[in-house]
């Protein structure tokens, strides 16, 4: 593994952990888009995602953790694969998480073990 690679996982974890969860969310709104975030984040609303940016409302304890990986993962493929990318990865069916898209994942399961498969299917992608 390269040493750029392991700089930008390093920065992409470092990121998640340091930022207020309104930049997290708004961050997120901004690569993937508002109706995907509400989707990873099991809510039926994008208006839920604008309340989470304007800090007006704070999501549960397991949906943050949800959202900053997620946003870690999206940092991670964006800087290593290019912008854009991330958003398309999220919704495609991965082989690494039985044909399912990462997106779906997150939503339906909201456990360790399924957030420890995103992130390795993440760092999969991007050859870490």
């Amino acid at each position: 593994m390269s040493a750029t690679l392991e700089a930008t996982k390093l920065a992409a974890f470092n990121d998640s952990i340091r930022q207020g969860l309104p930049q997290i969310v708004a961050d997120l709104r901004s690569r993937l888009g508002a109706k995907l975030v509400a989707y990873i984040a099991d809510v039926t609303e994008t208006r839920a995602v604008r309340s989470w940016v304007e800090g007006d409302r704070t999501p549960a304890p397991n949906t943050q953790r949800r959202l900053r990986l997620a946003f870690q993962v999206a940092t991670l493929i964006d800087r290593s694969e290019g912008d854009g990318v991330a958003a398309t990865w999220f919704q495609g069916m991965n082989p690494q998480l039985g044909d399912r898209s990462p997106a779906r994942v997150l939503h339906e399961d909201r456990s360790d073990e399924a957030m420890a498969q995103v992130l390795a299917a993440a760092k999969g992608f991007v050859g870490a």
